[in-house]
C-alpha cells in the first residue's frame, strides 16, 4: 500500500504556545502550602519551592503526605500559623542580608573617602590586603569608565610630566582632557613607572603601550603639554616628535608656567647679587636649628608679625617672591640678629641702595607671583592664558616707561621705601638698572611667548571677532551663528567649551577648529599637583609601594560604581 504525505499549512518551525500559570487558591493552605511572588507553591513547613505544575491539590497533598505524615490531619490553624512564621523569617533574613550590604558598601567608602564619616555608617575594620583589593576594584572601575568616556570623545589632549619618587624611582604621570556631555572634562589617565633610562623614547614607549593596550586611537589626539627638558623636545628623538610620527594631529604645547618662570629668571648683576646676598642670609639663620630658635625668639621679643624666614627652592615657582618678601618685612629683626653673631652680612641691612634694590625685587616678584598663579589652576586652555601673558608684556612696557622717567608708584615697596628715605639720596642708578631689568625681562617674554592667537579671536567670541582666514564656507557659517540671537544668549550664560560642544550638530566645522584649539592642555599645572599628591602618599616609610591605584582614587573625578562593584562580592 502506498503511503501518502499529507501536509499542513502549519509551519513547522512556529514557536510553541506559551504555558498557562495555575493560580493558587487559599484553600491550599490546608494541604500546607502558600504562593511565592511568581506563583509557585511553598510549603510553610519546610520552605521548599515547588514548579507552578505542581499547583494542584492532588501533588500538593502528595507532598504533605510524603514529607510531612506526621501533621498531615492538623488543622487548617496550624498551617496558618506556620504561614505567619516562613513570612516573620523571610523579613529577618532580609533586613539582615540589607544590613551587611549597607556595611560592604558603607567600608568600600571608608575606603574611598579615608575618614570616619562613612565608618559611622557601619564600615567595619578591614585588614590591610582587603583595603588593597577594594583599592585596586575601585581604581580599575574608574580607568574602564574613563577608557569608555575617551573612546567616546571626538577628540582628546594630553598632557604628561616625569619626576623622582622618594625610592629614586621615576614616575610618568599622564593626564587626559575630552569632551563629555557638551562639556570639557580632565581626568588622571595613568601614573607609570620608568624602570631604567628617561629619554624621550622610553617615555613615548610607556605611553604608546597604554594608548594601544586601552584600545585607544591616536589619530584623535590632538594636543601633547610638557615642560621643556630635552627628553621632550628633542627634535628627533624626543617624546613630542615621537607623538607626532604616530598622530599627526597633535600639537605640542610648551607649558606656559614653565616659560613665565624661564622669562623671569635672568637679571641685571645689581639685583642678582641682592638676591644671593639675601639667601645667604637666609641660609645662615634656617640651616642652624640654633640660630632658628634664637631668631624666633627675638621676632618674639621685638612683636613682628612673623618669626621665621622661608627657605629659598630653586625649583618652586613663587619660592623667590615670597622668600624676599619675608626677609624685606624682617630686615630690622635680621639686622639686629646678625650684628649680634658678627656677620659680615650685617652691613647690607644698613646699606639704602641695597635695602632699595631688595624692595624694587619684593615688587617685581610679587606681580611675576600674581601672574604665575593666573597661569596656574584646572580648565584653562591656549586662548586664555594666552590673554594673561599679553596683559602682563603690556604693562611690562608701562612700568618701563614710567621708571626711566624716575615715577615708582607701581611698585609699593620701593615707592614708601624711597619716601622714608627721603631727598638725600640719589636713586637714579637703581632706576636705570630696573629700567634695564624690565627692558630684558620683555625680549625675555617675546622669546619664549612667540605664538600668535590672534586669528583664533572668534573662538573666544564669535559674535564680535572676524575670521578672514578661514574658508568662504565657514565664514559663511560665522556669519549665521552670529546673527542667531538665542545662540547669543547661550554664550553670555555658560562656559565657552559648553557653548562650541551645543553647537557640534548645527556647525561642525567651526566645532572641530574651536575643539582644536580649546582641547589642548596650556600648562602641566595638573602634573604638577598629582606629583604633590603622590610625595603624600609614597613617603620612606611606604617607599616600595605601587601607587597608581591610591593616585587614581586620590585624582579622579570620576566616582566609582561602588554599588556594582558591591553586588560581585559575598556580604558577610
Amino acid at each position: 500500500m502506498e503511503k501518502f504525505l499529507v501536509r499542513t499549512n502549519k509551519p513547522t518551525d512556529a514557536p510553541p504556545a506559551a504555558k498557562k500559570l495555575r493560580r493558587y487558591d487559599e484553600a491550599y493552605l490546608q494541604f500546607g502550602f502558600t504562593a511565592t511572588a511568581d506563583l509557585r507553591p511553598q510549603c510553610v513547613v519546610c520552605a521548599e519551592v515547588l514548579a507552578n505544575d505542581s499547583m494542584k491539590p492532588c501533588k500538593l497533598k502528595r507532598h504533605l503526605e510524603t514529607k510531612h505524615a506526621g501533621i498531615k490531619n492538623k488543622p487548617a490553624e496550624y498551617f496558618k500559623r506556620k504561614l505567619d512564621g516562613l513570612h516573620q523569617q523571610q523579613a529577618t533574613i532580609s533586613v539582615h542580608s540589607t544590613v551587611s550590604k549597607q556595611c560592604l558598601e558603607a567600608s568600600a567608602r571608608h575606603v574611598q573617602n579615608n575618614d570616619s564619616a562613612a565608618a559611622k555608617l557601619g564600615a567595619v575594620p578591614l585588614s590591610n590586603d582587603t583595603v588593597a583589593r577594594r583599592i585596586i576594584d575601585m581604581s580599575n572601575d574608574i580607568r574602564e569608565q574613563l577608557i569608555e568616556f575617551v573612546k567616546k570623545s571626538p577628540y582628546y589632549a594630553l598632557q604628561l610630566d616625569e619626576s623622582t619618587d622618594i625610592a629614586g624611582q621615576a614616575q610618568l604621570l599622564t593626564y587626559v582632557r575630552y569632551l563629555r556631555d557638551k562639556a570639557i572634562e580632565e581626568d588622571v589617565l595613568f601614573c607609570r613607572p620608568l624602570q631604567s633610562h628617561t629619554t624621550g623614547e622610553a617615555i613615548f614607549n610607556v605611553l604608546d603601550i597604554f594608548i594601544r593596550e586601552n584600545g585607544l586611537a591616536w589619530d584623535r589626539c590632538v594636543g601633547l603639554c610638557t615642560d621643556g627638558a630635552q627628553a621632550m623636545t628633542g627634535r628627533e628623538r624626543g617624546l613630542a616628535a615621537r607623538v607626532q610620527q604616530v598622530a599627526p594631529l597633535v600639537k605640542w604645547t610648551h607649558c606656559m608656567v614653565h616659560r613665565e618662570a624661564l622669562a623671569a629668571k635672568k637679571m641685571p648683576v645689581l639685583f642678582d647679587s641682592v638676591l644671593n646676598q639675601s639667601v645667604k642670609m637666609i641660609n645662615l639663620i634656617k640651616s642652624r636649628p640654633l640660630n632658628t630658635r634664637l631668631f624666633g625668639v627675638l621676632c618674639q621679643e621685638m612683636g613682628s608679625g612673623h618669626e621665621q624666614l622661608l627657605l629659598h627652592t630653586e625649583v618652586r615657582w613663587l619660592s623667590r617672591g615670597r622668600v624676599l618678601q619675608r626677609l624685606y618685612e624682617l630686615r630690622e629683626e635680621v639686622k639686629w640678629f646678625l650684628t649680634e653673631i658678627k656677620s659680615d652680612l650685617a652691613k647690607h641691612l644698613d646699606d639704602t641702595m641695597w635695602l632699595a634694590s631688595l624692595s624694587y625685587l619684593v615688587d617685581i616678584f610679587d606681580r611675576l607671583n600674581g601672574l604665575n598663579l593666573s597661569l596656574q589652576g584646572r580648565e584653562t586652555h591656549i586662548l586664555l592664558l594666552a590673554d594673561k601673558v599679553h596683559a602682563f608684556t603690556q604693562k611690562l612696557d608701562l612700568w618701563h616707561g614710567r621708571i626711566s622717567r624716575g615715577n615708582c608708584d607701581m611698585f609699593p615697596s620701593l615707592a614708601d621705601f624711597i619716601t622714608d628715605a627721603g631727598t638725600s639720596h640719589d636713586f637714579s642708578s637703581l632706576f636705570q638698572s630696573a629700567s634695564e631689568h624690565l627692558s630684558a625681562m620683555r625680549k625675555q617674554f617675546a622669546t619664549y611667548f612667540k605664538e600668535d592667537y590672534s586669528s583664533f579671536a572668534w573662538v573666544r567670541d564669535p559674535f564680535v571677532c572676524t575670521a578672514n582666514e578661514l574658508s568662504i564656507d565657514m565664514q559663511e557659517q560665522l556669519i549665521e551663528l552670529k546673527s542667531d540671537s538665542r545662540l547669543k544668549e547661550l554664550f553670555s550664560s555658560c562656559p565657552l567649551s559648553s557653548f562650541w560642544a551645543a553647537l557640534m550638530q548645527e556647525y561642525p566645522e567651526l566645532c572641530d577648529v574651536a575643539f582644536k584649539i580649546l582641547l589642548p592642555f596650556a600648562s602641566t599645572y595638573l602634573c604638577e599637583a598629582g606629583f604633590s599628591k603622590m610625595t603624600a602618599l609614597k613617603t620612606k616609610y611606604r617607599n616600595r609601594a605601587q601607587i597608581e591605584d591610591d593616585l587614581r582614587l586620590c585624582l579622579s573625578n570620576i566616582e566609582p560604581r561602588i554599588e556594582d562593584l558591591c553586588k560581585a562580592k559575598q556580604a558577610q
